[in-house]
C-alpha cells in the first residue's frame, strides 16, 4: 500500500509539472482552425495560444477559431500582435482601421488615445481575443532604430508615459488585457532583436529617467501583463539580455517597481535569443529569471515545438537548474490571469458604446502639412510612386500601405507604381510622364536612395508631393509636404483627402 501510495503521488506531481510547463507556453499554429494537436494539447493544459496574421482571414472566421479553441477550455488566453498602425493582424491583408501610437502621440489627446484603444479592444473581444501583445511603451529616442519607430508613442518620455497609460486602460476596459512592451526599453537601439542583439548603452539615471518612466506609468494604470526586450542593458545586467535576466526581470521588475502580473517573453524564436542560447535553454532560463510565459509561434507553429519546450521545462527542473516553485508559480500567474478573461467575458458588458469610426477621425487629426494645396499645381490625375523600403519582421512585408488605392478612389485617372530600394528619380519620371507626382516614403530620413530620389524628383519637378508614412524625421519637400505619422490604412486615406482637396 505504501509503494502504491507513493507511485500515485509521484504520477500527480509528473502530471502537475507536464501541466505547468505547457501552461507557461504560448505558441503559434498555421491554419485558419484550430489543428488536432494544438486542440489536444490545450486540453492536456496549455493554457494560451498566440495568433498571426497567417490564422486570420475575417472577424468572423475568427470569431470560430476562438469559440473552437474554447470548446476544449473556456479560459484559454487568445493572444494577438495587434498593436493597431503598421502593426495589425486583424487586418493583415487590407491595413488597419485604427492609427498606429506615432499618430496618436502626434495629437496627444490621451482621451482619445483611451477611446481609439478601447474601440481596438471591443473588436478584439468580439472575436474572442483577450490578450493583446500590446502598446509599445518604448521612448523612441533613436531616430534610426530600426524596429520601434513608429510603433513608439514618440520621443518624448512623458508624453509617451501618459499614452501608454491611457491605452493600457482604454484596452483593459473592453476586457481585454494589455501586455504592455518592451521592458526595459527598446526605444534607444540601432538593431532589430529579430536578427540580433541590440545593446544599450546607458546609466541608471538615464534608463530612470527615460525608458523606465511608461512602463511605471503602465503599471499604475493595471497593466495585466509586460512583455520583456530580448536586449542587452549592461548597466543592469552586463551578461544577458532581459528576457533572461534575473536583476532585470526579478530585482527591477518585480520587486523595484512592484509589478505582480504576468512578464511575457518576446517571441523566442527572434535571433537575439534562438542564435545565441537556443530557444530550448533560453525559455528555462526565462523562466528562472522571472518570466511567467513564453512566447513562441512567429516562426515556429508545430506540436513537435511545443513538446520540445515542454520537455525543456521538466527536465530542468528535474534536473535542478529550474526551480519547481518558479515554474509553479508561472503557471500560476498564467492561470490567474486566463481566469481574470473568463470573468470578465462572462461579466458585465465593456465600459462604453463603440465608435466605429474613431480611427479615421484620429488619423486626421494626425496629418501635419507643410506647404498649402495652391502652391502645388492642380492634382488631376497624378502620378503615385510609392517609394519601398524593406519592411522590418514586426511589420511584415504583407500588410499593403501608401496612398495609392485611396488616392484612386477620390481622383480619377491616377496611375501609380512601386519602386524598391534602389531606384531613382529617374525610374518614377519616365513612369509619371507629365502627371504631377506623389511621392511616397517611408523613413526617408534612415534611407540614403530614398532622400536622393526625392531631393532629384523635386529639383526636376517643384510641384511634387511627399508623403512621409515613416518618422517625419527629414527636412519638408515638394510644394507639399504631408506627414502622416504612421502608414495604416486610415492614414493613407487622410492624406488621400489632403491631395484630392476633400
Amino acid at each position: 500500500m505504501t509503494v502504491l501510495a507513493h507511485r500515485t503521488t509521484a504520477s500527480d506531481s509528473n502530471d502537475d509539472l507536464t501541466r505547468d510547463a505547457l501552461a507557461v507556453l504560448q505558441p503559434g499554429f498555421e491554419g485558419t482552425t484550430a489543428p488536432a494537436w494544438l486542440r489536444r494539447q490545450v486540453a492536456e493544459g496549455l493554457t494560451a495560444v498566440g495568433l498571426f496574421g497567417r490564422n486570420i482571414t475575417s472577424p468572423e472566421q475568427l470569431a470560430a477559431l476562438t469559440a473552437q479553441l474554447r470548446t476544449e477550455r473556456d479560459d484559454v488566453l487568445v493572444a494577438i500582435d495587434e498593436e493597431g498602425g503598421d502593426v495589425t493582424r486583424l487586418e493583415v491583408r487590407g491595413g488597419s482601421s485604427f492609427p498606429g501610437n506615432l499618430a496618436l502621440g502626434a495629437v496627444d489627446d490621451v482621451d482619445l488615445t483611451r477611446d481609439v484603444a478601447r474601440e481596438l479592444g471591443r473588436r478584439l473581444a468580439e472575436c474572442g481575443v483577450n490578450l493583446n501583445w500590446a502598446p509599445s511603451a518604448d521612448v523612441n529616442s533613436n531616430p534610426d532604430n530600426p524596429v520601434i519607430g513608429v510603433r513608439s508613442f514618440g520621443a518624448d518620455t512623458h508624453l509617451t508615459a501618459r499614452h501608454t497609460a491611457a491605452y493600457v486602460e482604454g484596452l483593459q476596459a473592453a476586457g481585454v488585457a494589455a501586455c504592455t512592451k518592451h521592458f526595459p526599453g527598446h526605444g534607444d537601439t540601432n538593431v532589430d532583436s529579430h536578427h540580433a542583439l541590440p545593446r544599450i548603452d546607458v546609466d541608471l539615471d538615464t534608463l530612470a529617467a527615460r525608458e523606465l518612466v511608461p512602463f511605471r506609468a503602465a503599471i499604475e494604470a493595471g497593466t495585466k501583463a509586460v512583455m520583456s526586450a530580448h536586449i542587452l542593458v549592461p548597466a543592469l545586467d552586463p551578461t544577458r539580455p532581459a528576457t533572461l535576466s534575473p536583476q532585470i526581470l526579478t530585482g527591477l521588475l518585480r520587486k523595484e517597481l512592484g509589478y505582480e502580473g504576468l512578464i511575457v517573453t518576446d517571441g523566442m524564436e527572434m535571433h537575439a535569443i534562438a542564435g545565441t542560447y537556443g530557444i530550448e535553454r533560453g525559455s528555462v532560463l526565462a523562466i528562472a529569471a522571472g518570466a511567467d510565459a513564453i512566447c513562441v509561434g512567429g516562426g515556429l507553429a508545430d506540436e513537435a515545438t511545443v513538446l520540445r519546450l515542454r520537455d525543456a521545462l521538466v527536465t530542468a527542473v528535474r534536473e535542478g537548474s529550474l526551480p519547481e516553485e518558479r515554474l509553479a508559480e508561472a503557471a500560476a500567474r498564467v492561470r490567474s490571469l486566463a481566469e481574470w478573461t473568463r470573468q470578465v467575458r462572462r461579466g458585465a458588458r465593456p465600459e462604453g458604446s463603440s465608435a466605429p469610426g474613431i480611427g479615421l477621425a484620429a488619423a486626421r487629426r494626425a496629418v501635419v502639412v507643410t506647404g498649402s494645396p495652391q502652391a502645388a499645381a492642380p492634382v488631376n490625375a497624378p502620378y503615385i510612386a510609392t517609394l519601398s523600403p524593406v519592411a522590418n519582421i514586426a511589420v511584415g512585408d504583407e500588410t499593403p500601405w501608401g496612398v495609392a488605392g485611396e488616392v484612386s478612389a477620390l481622383i480619377p485617372g491616377t496611375e501609380s507604381g512601386v519602386y524598391p530600394q534602389g531606384s531613382t528619380a529617374a525610374e518614377v519620371l519616365a513612369a509619371a510622364g507629365n502627371r504631377t507626382v506623389v511621392a511616397v516614403v517611408r523613413d526617408a530620413h534612415r534611407h540614403p536612395w530614398m532622400t536622393e530620389a526625392l531631393d532629384a524628383l523635386v529639383a526636376a519637378r517643384p510641384e511634387t508631393i511627399v508623403v512621409e508614412m515613416g518618422l517625419p524625421r527629414a527636412e519638408p519637400r515638394g510644394a507639399l509636404h504631408i506627414a502622416t505619422h504612421g502608414a495604416a490604412r486610415v492614414c493613407g486615406r487622410a492624406a488621400a483627402e489632403v491631395i484630392a482637396g476633400v
